[in-house]
């Protein structure tokens, strides 16, 4: 039994203690340690991490910095201020002899090159090293059993390259980036095109022809995996490429901002030669030889572009289709500029 006065945990008997059960009273003497303490005023919602405006005047501040450097510079190069999309593709792997020549001389960004312990070095495995040295790529050596290991049974004669994941911008950044260096955006859509071959053939027109950047969709399409990387020579370390969680909701954001959507299409409204369109703020969508652009890009097309070609040939891969309008797009610009 609790002794008299002792409530609970007998805190009445201590002296000074009050018995009202109103709470502690004012002059405390400091016994509210558990109390809470104040945390000042609340940020202004520009101070706040990951709310809205914090973003938009983040964005306002990086549109400044561009201004006040000049702007970017014509042929595909944006400003490396361009945030990068966090990857989900891990880093890949270049296996064979022949591969990794191939991908050193196309300057591919690499993160290792794997040797197998006591390799029978031949000319290829000889330049692959000493490229490696010249870039900076690390060399490292490996028990063949591992380099079977890390590469899953592959055959790579002795020889891995470690590719890092690519980092894609985002479809936004790039137009904001574009527009505040007072330039004209050009960009290239792919719309189920799936081969990276194709992607690297894209990217150097891009670069060719002064356009600024590349967009893919997230799924269902080609990546900048090695094949890209080589397949660009080079071009991939000055045209961005953007992924987008759902390409036609990205395109519908630059129709919004001022962009005009024009798809590739055999059976399309406009010759390619008559598009005076040309000059606008510009993106071309090109999708795959086989199915063309999907129903709901097609139907999101301001309008729809032919190259007149032989009846006798069908259709034109990705890349050339790409690399003919790009040019085409260039050359009306040109003229326009007198």
């Amino acid at each position: 039994m609790a002794s008299k006065g002792g409530g609970l945990g007998g805190r009445a008997n201590k002296p000074g203690a009050s018995n009202s059960r109103k709470g502690a009273q004012k002059g405390s003497g400091g016994q509210r340690r558990q109390g809470l303490e104040g945390r000042g005023p609340t940020p202004k919602a520009e101070e706040r991490t990951g709310h809205p405006a914090k973003r938009r005047a983040t964005s306002a501040a990086k549109r400044a910095a561009v201004s006040s450097r000049g702007g970017a510079q014509r042929g595909g190069a944006v400003p490396k201020s361009v945030r990068r999309a966090p990857g989900k593709d891990g880093p890949e792997q270049v296996a064979g002899r022949n591969s990794v020549v191939e991908a050193l001389r196309a300057n591919i960004p690499a993160k290792a090159l794997y040797v197998a312990q006591y390799i029978d070095a031949d000319d290829r495995v000889r330049e692959s090293m000493k490229l490696a040295t010249d870039q900076g790529v690390p060399l490292l050596e490996a028990p063949r059993h591992e380099l079977d290991r890390m590469t899953n049974g592959t055959l790579h004669q002795g020889l891995m390259l470690v590719v890092p994941a690519y980092e894609y911008a985002y479809p936004d950044d790039l137009l904001e980036e574009v527009y505040a260096a007072s330039e004209t955006p050009l960009f290239a859509a792919l719309d189920g095109v799936t081969d990276p071959r194709n992607l690297g053939a894209v990217l150097r027109s891009v670069a060719a022809f002064g356009g600024h950047g590349v967009i893919v969709p997230e799924r269902r399409a080609a990546g900048m995996t090695a094949g890209a990387w080589k397949a660009a020579a080079g071009a991939g370390a000055r045209v961005p490429v953007a992924r987008a969680g759902n390409l036609t909701r990205a395109l519908e954001a630059y129709q919004k901002q001022g962009v005009l959507i024009a798809g590739l299409a055999a059976d399309g409204a406009v010759a390619l030669h008559e598009l005076e369109a040309a000059t606008d703020p510009l993106c071309l969508v090109i999708g795959s030889e086989g199915k063309g652009m999907s129903r709901l890009v097609s139907e999101l097309c301001d309008v729809t572009v032919s190259i007149p070609i032989a009846s006798s040939t069908e259709s034109l891969n990705a890349g050339v289709a790409a690399g003919i309008a790009l040019y085409e797009v260039n050359r009306r610009r040109a003229e326009a500029r007198g």
